[in-house]
């Protein structure tokens, strides 16, 4: 995948959940959270919107990834929203800026997003939250935050992660807020699961650092 091509869908995405999606539930429902869902994400509460790979699915129909976030909230019968008010964080982009969305992209991340949900409901019993801050599912147990990212400035494509409230030292320790692995090492959901169960209890066992 070209790292360009995987970055502009993943700054894409991010946008749409947070302008079109988190941003206008926030201001109707009062709550930032979004869910991943079997083929992307969706509002936990009204209005009740959602993305499926290249499309917006809302009460009244489809619609493609196309053409500026605010266009895209006008046809979702929303008024885009950020969330400056609620973090510091968030995808950096405004209502006027052009969605570009690659499918192949989109499948990637959203993939990823789906085998990470689903090993992250085996392994703790709160249900995963998609954050629109940073754009990354997860859960938090034993002191632990479990979750995937689609990419970022430390790795640029999807990676699952194991981030202890208390930093831990050893080998299993890859980067500087825990544990990392690219979700195309990890292609199923037990590989997802495994990884995570052995983050868990890798934080509970290695020692704190100093």
């Amino acid at each position: 995948m070209d790292p360009r091509t995987l970055d502009s869908t993943r700054r894409s995405l991010h946008g749409v959940a947070e302008l079109v999606l988190a941003g206008p539930q926030y201001a109707r429902s009062a709550d930032i959270r979004l869910r991943v869902t079997k083929h992307g994400f969706s509002t936990v509460a009204e209005p009740a919107l959602g993305i499926e790979a290249d499309a917006l699915v809302t009460p009244s129909g489809r619609f493609p990834l196309t053409g500026s976030i605010a266009a895209l909230a006008a046809l979702a019968g929303v008024d885009p929203r950020d969330l400056r008010d609620v973090y510091a964080g968030g995808p950096n982009v405004d209502i006027h800026d052009e969605i570009t969305v690659d499918e192949r992209a989109a499948r990637l991340i959203l993939s990823a997003f789906s085998r990470g949900d689903a090993a992250m409901r085996q392994l703790a019993p709160e249900e995963p939250v998609l954050w629109p801050e940073h754009f990354d599912v997860g859960v938090s147990f034993d002191k632990v935050n479990y979750g995937v990212s689609p990419g970022d400035s430390d790795f640029a494509e999807p990676y699952a992660y194991v981030g202890p409230w208390k930093l831990r030292t050893g080998p299993f320790w890859n980067a500087p807020f825990g544990a990392a692995r690219l979700m195309r090492e990890l292609p199923g959901v037990d590989d997802v699961l495994e990884f995570f169960s052995a983050g868990g209890a890798h934080a509970s066992d290695d020692p704190e650092a100093t």
